[in-house]
């Protein structure tokens, strides 16, 4: 197989990929540094990283936080990373350069589940709204950027995105397992948004309750026999963080001594900042396409019960913006679609033009010694034709107005360009279609641009052909 076949079918691939992984790369190699939130999993890394087994010298044994974490995203990246790690630390580079590396890891893991879930648009909605779908998520700031940071929010986000490549797939259960994970190792507040899901898989039918019981039962166990195994060995003490978790935050509330919003800041401030013009695209997106509410409902939900928790970041409710970028992508294939339905409309809406333009073309009297006379009617002059489209000797036009079709047989005229289909005394060359409707149609596309003969050219029969071309006829 040739090179660049094999470049182009690498791009057709993972050109999206590059596209995102590049511009989420740039902002962590212009900002490689981490903030308070990200702590745990920061130090946790470098502890995997460069202290192994001796869990003694581990930084959160002697800086525990408000409550604990789980290691397990921590140990996924640092396994991912060390070949990198030791790479750097062989030639001697500061350790900053292995947070690079572990922010990129990262990076990569959040990208290539959303690799799944565009794919999964791909099959479902096609290839333009898979394309809007990247071209909306390099354009926003806080989702490629939150991408490599170390959060539970963000270890969370790339299950979250499992289970909607999932949930678009048609494998219903294996969503709801994802999001279970999600919930009991990396973020409880997960629940807020199985919740929705779950019940409108239950509601529509595509679940059944008592086997949806017990995926999620079994899924569950499994989860926090995980969570409890790794993360009582690493805090040497029996525990689950993220119960510990939802009991600070929603039992105690204590997450709003870092301070409150208003209840609809997610929705006037969060989103928008994060969405930019995506936002009003995707409530758009439930109207163009029937299926996208059943999409959109449930994260909606997410958000508002999010809302009543007083304490509010962007970052926690980061989950939502694939789903409503999936809308808003929707919304601008068919706002683009319509766009070029109608520039098609007006590019076929001057047939005179085209159809004068052709007979210059396609006659080419280079060889004549008279001239050639072309007659425009009302209409050919209304639809195309203007002094710029006529051209020099041996060409003449006239658009002598209320020539009766009875009295052209009778003028010394060599063309007729008109909306006449026939003529006496002349032969119809060519016709040129122009836009006559719009049709609406099922399946795709769904809108369809009609066009029919508006235009119409003749050959005075008297007159020689030098050319014996044969014309298309009308």
């Amino acid at each position: 197989m040739p090179t660049d076949t094999k470049m182009a079918k690498f791009l057709q691939s993972y050109g999206y990929d590059l596209i995102l992984g590049a511009i989420a790369a740039i902002y962590v190699v212009m900002s490689p540094y981490t903030k308070v939130e990200e702590s745990f999993n920061v130090q946790s890394m470098h502890d995997i990283l460069y202290h192994r087994h001796r869990l003694d010298s581990y930084d959160h044994l002697e800086f525990p936080g408000v409550v604990p974490r789980t290691f397990i995203g921590a140990f996924i990246v640092s396994f991912l990373a060390s070949p990198v790690v030791s790479f750097i630390t062989w030639l001697g580079f500061p350790k900053i350069y292995s947070l690079v590396a572990a922010r990129l890891v990262l990076g990569c893991i959040i990208l290539s589940t959303l690799r799944f879930f565009r794919i999964q648009i791909r099959k479902k909605f096609g290839p333009q709204v898979e394309s809007f779908f990247v071209l909306l998520t390099s354009l926003q700031f806080h989702f490629l950027f939150y991408c490599t940071r170390p959060l539970p929010n963000i270890l969370a986000l790339g299950l979250v995105n499992l289970a909607y490549g999932n949930w678009l797939k048609g494998n219903f259960y294996s969503a709801l397992s994802f999001l279970i994970f999600s919930s009991v190792i990396f973020r409880c507040d997960v629940m807020l948004l199985l919740g929705p899901i779950g019940l409108e898989f239950l509601l529509t039918r595509s679940i059944s309750f008592w086997k949806a019981l017990k995926y999620c039962v079994g899924t569950a166990v499994v989860a926090v026999g995980l969570t409890i195994s790794v993360d009582s060995i690493m805090w040497k003490k029996f525990v689950w963080p993220e119960f510990e978790v939802f009991w600070f935050n929603s039992i105690l509330n204590r997450s709003s001594d870092w301070g409150t919003h208003s209840i609809h800041w997610y929705f006037t401030s969060a989103l928008p900042r994060s969405l930019l013009v995506a936002y009003p695209l995707s409530l758009l997106g439930t109207v163009f396409d029937r299926r996208v509410p059943f999409l959109i409902l449930p994260v909606l939900s997410f958000v508002i019960l999010y809302s009543k928790l007083p304490h509010k970041e962007l970052r926690f409710i980061i989950s939502s913006v694939p789903m409503l970028n999936l809308s808003a992508a929707v919304a601008a294939s068919r706002i683009a679609g319509c766009t070029i339905v109608t520039f098609m409309a007006s590019y076929n809406n001057y047939p005179s033009g085209y159809a004068l333009k052709r007979l210059h073309q396609i006659s080419h009297p280079a060889n004549v010694v008279g001239e050639e006379w072309v007659h425009i009617d009302t209409f050919g002059a209304m639809n195309g034709i203007s002094r710029f489209c006529e051209e020099a000797f041996p060409w003449r036009y006239s658009k002598e107005e209320e020539v009766g079709v009875e009295e052209l047989r009778n003028r010394n005229f060599t063309y007729l360009v008109n909306e006449h289909p026939s003529v006496d005394g002349y032969k119809c060359l060519f016709s040129e279609e122009g836009f006559d409707r719009l049709e609406l149609r099922r399946g795709f596309p769904p809108i369809v641009l009609v066009k029919r003969a508006k235009v119409y050219v003749h050959r005075n029969r008297k007159k020689e052909d030098h050319l014996h071309k044969k014309w298309p006829g009308c």
